[in-house]
């Protein structure tokens, strides 16, 4: 046991983030009253997920997490190896050993699959996805959540610290999610997920992540394709709005789903995640359970949602019969105490440096 004083605020991040990534997994791609009907309401507890889900079809058991999750985990361990300071090259060769090693690999998002595919094979990554003999990409093509679903550990790292969480946000979009909403929406999380460690109020942290959005698009313009589409900043403002206002929880997801979407498009899910974690007030079982519920990419939105709750409220406020049981099915396979105490020790010397 650690008496590092991030060392379990990250512990609940990292393991939230993974109950909600286990909630959603069965879940995703359902409508929202499919889930309504399978559960009586929301989805707040773990099912087997079925064959026709990614997640059943990719062999995930009940209480499993899915890529979301586990690319995260791998990025933590990346983190902690390069003492909080991973560069490019430390990046990508995180990803393909993600790729390679870890049993949710068999189904990634399509445009890590394509980067992936294309570092494989030793490949130029210049014409992934490009349309003919354009420079225009196919929409999947690195406007999806990959980054963000993934991110969360870069703003364990940096406590507080907003612009420090984002530009090593920037390094883990590239070179997959290079378009300025993938890169804004990762920043998001990243922002939200640092000030939830040392903050205990919902505004502050939503502040945050809309801070971290408009820190990460600065630092898309000399990285990053700007594909048509809707802006992320411009989604999140429409999110927040039905958050504020919502009074019922099926209503919200109605709504939600309606105005912003769920997919696997950054500029529909993140939104969405930070919407539910304001929705809910920062609860953890609430957030969560409202997460796997929207509809869609229902495990990305939880996973995302979840580390922030779980870094604002800490390991004691967690749902503990999920806790226990998701630590039961995943603990052998990522060891979420020791990626805590790693990140918690880096924390705590960038910390001791200011924010």
């Amino acid at each position: 046991m650690t008496t590092n004083k991030f060392y379990d605020s990250i512990l609940a991040s990292l393991a939230l983030a993974g109950i909600g990534d286990a909630l959603g997994a069965p879940t995703e791609l359902w409508g929202i009253d499919e889930i309504f009907a399978r559960y009586g309401g929301l989805a707040d507890r773990f099912e087997e997920p079925t064959p026709d889900t990614f997640a059943g079809a990719n062999n995930g058991k009940r209480g499993e997490v899915t890529d979301d999750a586990s690319q995260m985990y791998y990025l933590a361990r990346a983190l902690i190896r390069a003492g909080g300071q991973l560069d490019q090259a430390g990046w990508v060769a995180c990803l393909l050993d993600w790729a390679e090693t870890s049993p949710k690999a068999g189904f990634m998002g399509p445009t890590t699959a394509a980067i992936v595919a294309a570092l494989r094979a030793g490949e130029s990554l210049d014409h992934v996805g490009v349309v003919g003999t354009s420079q225009r990409k196919l929409p999947t093509m690195g406007n999806t959540n990959g980054a963000a679903m993934r991110v969360a550990p870069v703003g364990l790292v940096h406590p507080g610290n907003v612009v420090a969480a984002c530009q090593q946000a920037l390094v883990t979009c590239l070179p997959s999610h290079d378009t300025d909403v993938a890169i804004a929406s990762a920043c998001a999380i990243a922002a939200g997920t640092a000030t939830a460690l040392v903050e205990r109020d919902i505004g502050a942290v939503v502040r945050a992540c809309w801070e971290g959005s408009a820190i990460g698009a600065r630092l898309a313009a000399g990285h990053a394709r700007v594909p048509p589409g809707p802006r992320f900043s411009t989604r999140l403002d429409m999110a927040l709005e039905i958050a504020a206002r919502a009074a019922d929880d099926r209503q919200f997801l109605y709504d939600l789903d309606a105005t912003i979407g769920a997919s696997m498009l950054a500029c529909e899910s993140v939104p969405a995640a930070i919407a539910v974690f304001a929705y809910a007030k920062g609860d953890p079982l609430r957030t969560v359970a409202l997460a796997a519920s929207v509809g869609n990419d229902t495990d990305t939105v939880a996973t995302m949602a979840g580390a922030m709750a779980g870094a604002m409220t800490g390991t004691a406020k967690l749902p503990q019969t999920l806790y226990r049981e998701f630590i039961a099915v995943n603990d052998a396979e990522y060891h979420l105490q020791k990626l805590a105490a790693g990140l918690a020790d880096i924390a705590l010397e960038n910390d001791s440096h200011g924010r």
